[in-house]
């Protein structure tokens, strides 16, 4: 009985910490004036017909705070990235030398850096309401072993460690977000 109780804890911990480690994903994409080769992550190339990550067909470096370097492993693959970087809609314009792509990332704008911040609430949220599903499964579950038998007591002490979890969780996000917040509005 006990073990069931640490069971369900278990995984609405497991659940939790999912989301934040989306979240996580999520705002290393979002960029923030400085070049990151994070900032390509989620491109994908077509590569002999096979749609392929691009850190899987280049070398992505960033030689400076302002511009990502794109080197593919095979000359011929240069257009093909060029294509997938420009539809990927992330406002880069990459130039092709011949040899790699260089991606100059632009400075950010008082109304880009507030765009951006919205975005990071966005994710917030989303990091959030994941969390709550994650609390609600838990309790949902721990009532259905009480109906089972589990005594009333031990449900809610688990109930209420469960809140814990949700409570401290729910901070780590408060925490993520404004660390970004303060990173992109850092001008």
């Amino acid at each position: 009985m006990e073990e069931d109780i640490q069971l369900v804890l278990d995984i609405a911990e497991e659940k939790m910490g999912k989301a934040i480690t989306y979240l996580k994903e999520e705002l290393s994409k979002l960029r923030a004036g400085k070049a990151n080769p994070q900032m390509l992550d989620g491109i994908n190339v077509d590569y002999y017909g096979n749609s392929t990550p691009l850190y899987q067909v280049s070398n992505i470096n960033t030689p400076d705070p302002r511009t990502i370097v794109v080197q593919p492993w095979e000359k011929n693959m240069l257009s093909p990235i060029e294509k997938a970087i420009q539809q990927a809609n992330l406002g880069f314009n990459p130039v092709n030398n011949g040899e790699m792509l260089r991606i100059v990332v632009p400075a950010l704008t008082e109304e880009r850096r507030r765009i951006l911040v919205k975005q990071v609430k966005a994710e917030g949220e989303n990091a959030r309401v994941s969390i709550r599903n994650a609390r609600r499964d838990a309790n949902d579950e721990l009532r259905k072993m009480q109906k089972e038998g589990v005594p009333e007591d031990i449900v809610k002490i688990a109930e209420q460690d469960v809140q814990k979890l949700t409570d401290s969780y729910s901070e780590k996000v408060d925490v993520l977000l404004q660390k970004k917040e303060d990173d992109v509005m850092t001008i």
